[in-house]
């Protein structure tokens, strides 16, 4: 079932990981062994979560990677979804 207009996963991260350990970006980006301009750019809602961030946000919160990619394609779809009128698309079925 698709959530209703859910949170993109950045915001999860900011809310529910950073601010109740009191991370900030720059100290959470070097736990995660990124840059801090990429966590920034996942938590500000520019960049999506990708395979591998799903691999280290599981790591460092003890979580698991299938949820955050999860949270990802909700996050993707229900946008996807808000476009369905707009796509020129044929249905097909067989004779």
């Amino acid at each position: 079932m698709i959530m209703h207009n859910p949170p993109h996963p950045g915001l999860i991260i900011k809310e529910l990981c950073l601010e109740p350990l009191e991370l900030t970006v720059t100290d959470a980006a070097k736990a995660l062994g990124v840059s801090r301009k990429t966590l920034s750019s996942i938590i500000n809602g520019k960049s999506n979560i990708s395979p591998e961030m799903a691999v280290r946000l599981s790591i460092a919160f003890s979580t698991s990677s299938e949820s955050w990619l999860n949270q990802q394609t909700q996050y993707d779809l229900w946008h996807a979804e808000q476009k369905r009128k707009e796509l020129n698309v044929i249905k097909l079925a067989a004779a």
